[in-house]
């Protein structure tokens, strides 16, 4: 006689059992018609502004603004100032060139001092440094005092001791944050640059109609102090988040505080530098592409001018127009950039060939209107890949190597930038205003796909350096400076 279970037994459970629905047996993140639930953390680990959650670079970047401010107002009446005293274009120009002509020749040196001395402390003391300069200037303008001889050496002060502060004070900002988080780093720079120039040259021309041309400087001067005030108050990103994760291995023995502290500061650690850089295929080929778009892809204040003068037979009013165009591209771009992770000399090239493409379609405008709609795309993706480059230029070498390979890559920058103008202005002469562009952007596009087959076919690739231990002089904390 079979048996029967009573009612309610575990007996019959399998056939009462209805099914649990697919959708509640599946993981959570795949739910909702087979779309991921969407991470907050992911979310904001993407976000341009990512950054700003550091206490340190938001006080970094809002003494920045200041200083881009002060900045942007001394430049808007420097030119006027050097004319008003001179009355001589040429002396205007030789002005400007003996401000530039020290990081040709001194950046070397002054990238070695930044990998020799703890980085918040050259920082501060070259923006204490800068300040004294501009208040000095300001002194000689207000008491009638400032002759050209003396403005000469100014020039020449000020511009030696700015290849120390621009290393210094970039390095100091990506050592804030993670090394993933550079890029939003970089880019944020970028957005309060631009943001310092447009406050800084509005704000120039109502303080010299209230107050005189001195204002500037003074202005300038006390936007120095503030950010060498901030400056002791940061606090650096732990190292081992700020350093590539390397293969594990047995670590070499490290020298000793006083060797390790002589080592960096003899003469051969500037050799060493230029003998990284040149080692280095990824290095090379970054400066290349950079070098290229620089001379034949960046002057834009003297292609597009002649352009929307020239063949569009326009005014000054339009290519003022033209140039609002390219600053807000380029804030766009910059704020896009942001949400770079991990950029590559690859990125830089595409985005290089890209926006030299669309500098050579915007040679051929048929109109202004054409001209605008070209020049907004081709101002963000430069700015991308600017901000790309700089992050690659700023986190491929080791931390003890950063300052020589920044001082190494000012001096290339410095001396393409003497080279551009003239050059491109010869080609303009020679071909035009398309035809500079023309020839320009496909001349970028022919080097940039060189310079990435040499990359990688290159014998450097096989000699290319090994990241070392830093010494132990600067693997130790930055001592932090005394304050009051």
């Amino acid at each position: 006689m079979p048996h029967h279970s009573p009612a309610g037994s575990g007996a019959d459970t399998p056939r009462r059992r209805t099914r649990t629905p697919l959708r509640d047996r599946l993981p959570l993140p795949v739910r909702g018609r087979g779309r991921p639930a969407a991470d907050p953390a992911a979310k904001q680990e993407r976000s341009p502004w990512r950054s700003l959650r550091y206490r340190s670079m938001r006080w970094w970047s809002a003494a920045n603004l200041i200083s881009n401010v002060g900045t942007w107002m001394q430049l808007t009446v420097q030119n006027l100032l050097v004319l008003q005293i001179t009355g001589s274009a040429a002396t205007t120009g030789l002005s400007l060139a003996v401000q530039a002509a020290p990081g040709l020749l001194l950046s070397l040196v002054g990238g070695s001092l930044v990998d020799s001395w703890p980085r918040k402390l050259t920082a501060s003391v070259s923006q204490a440094a800068l300040g004294v300069v501009a208040f000095a200037t300001a002194a000689f303008v207000a008491l009638g005092m400032l002759n050209v001889p003396l403005l000469m050496v100014l020039a020449a002060v000020t511009g030696s001791i700015a290849t120390v502060d621009n290393p210094a004070c970039s390095l100091l900002g990506n050592d804030l944050v993670k090394r993933k988080d550079v890029p939003s780093a970089i880019a944020l720079g970028s957005v309060v640059h631009s943001a310092g120039r447009l406050i800084g040259t509005a704000a120039a021309g109502a303080a010299v109609a209230w107050f005189g041309m001195a204002s500037a400087y003074l202005v300038n001067g006390l936007s120095f102090l503030a950010v060498a005030a901030v400056i002791p108050f940061l606090k650096l990103a732990p190292k081992e988040d700020r350093e590539p994760q390397e293969a594990a291995g047995p670590a070499p023995a490290a020298p000793a505080p006083a060797a390790a502290g002589r080592a960096a500061r003899r003469p051969g650690g500037t050799r060493e530098g230029l003998v990284y850089f040149l080692r280095n295929p990824r290095l090379v080929a970054l400066a290349t592409i950079t070098g290229i778009s620089a001379i034949f892809g960046r002057n834009y204040q003297l292609t597009l001018a002649v352009l929307v003068t020239g063949p569009l037979a326009a005014g000054a009013g339009s290519f003022s127009s033209v140039s609002t165009v390219l600053a807000v591209g380029g804030m766009i771009g910059a704020v896009l950039a942001g949400c770079l992770r991990k950029p590559s000399v690859k990125h830089v090239a595409v985005l290089a060939a890209a926006g030299a493409l669309l500098q050579a379609v915007a040679g051929l405008s048929p109109s202004l209107l054409i001209l605008m709609l070209l020049v907004a795309p081709m101002a963000v993706v430069e700015s991308v890949s600017d901000t790309a480059g700089t992050t690659v230029l700023q986190t491929e070498p080791p931390s003890h190597m950063r300052g020589r390979v920044l001082g190494v890559w000012r001096s290339a920058s410095t001396g393409w930038g003497l080279v551009g103008p003239p050059l491109l202005g010869a080609l303009m002469e020679f071909a035009g205003a398309r035809g500079g562009l023309i020839v320009g952007g496909l001349a970028i596009v022919a080097v940039t796909g060189a310079a990435q087959l040499l990359q990688q076919r290159s014998p450097l690739a096989r000699l290319r350096p090994r990241r070392e231990p830093a010494p132990a002089a600067t693997a130790a904390p930055e001592p932090e400076p005394a304050t009051a």
